[in-house]
């Protein structure tokens, strides 16, 4: 081989380093664009999940004072569902969930036995991807129940 022939094939592998060290790059920006919004969701998730425990304790203060002093309580006390839902909302109201988290939306559920509150709200995306939503809805899940023992 001549020195010419050595040359050329040395020469077809110039900048093959460069679009590694792009793709790299690339691919590294991703991943934190991954991270830190997988973050700003747990973060947001957390704190509705410490909403809807406080707001379902104190939706279990809606416990039927007539019941009490009528025919005593038993295991269980009855939550009423009407005054159970207000203390929720009173709650949230007191608190500036609405304020704090725009397009709150909160569900109220009770049996009686047991109340249990779901709040869900969107969260702004810190660094959304490209060709999705900027977007995501969290959401949290809590029930209390009134035992006496």
């Amino acid at each position: 081989m001549t020195g010419r022939a050595l040359i050329r094939r040395g020469r077809g592998d110039a900048g093959q380093t460069s679009l590694l060290i792009l793709g790299l790059f690339l691919v590294s920006v991703l991943l934190v664009g991954v991270v830190v919004d997988a973050s700003a969701a747990f973060l947001q998730r957390q704190a509705l999940t410490s909403m809807a425990d406080a707001a379902a304790l104190a939706a279990a203060d809606g416990v039927q004072g007539e019941q009490v002093y009528t025919r005593g309580l038993g295991e269980r006390a009855e939550i009423d569902p009407a005054v159970a839902r207000s203390h929720v909302l009173d709650y949230l109201a007191t608190t500036g969930a609405h304020e704090e988290y725009p397009g709150l939306d909160v569900a109220v559920h009770s049996d009686g036995a047991s109340v249990t509150v779901r709040v869900v709200a969107p969260l702004r995306l810190p660094i959304p991807p490209p060709g999705f939503a900027d977007q995501a809805i969290v959401a949290a899940e809590s029930s209390s129940v009134v035992l006496v023992g």
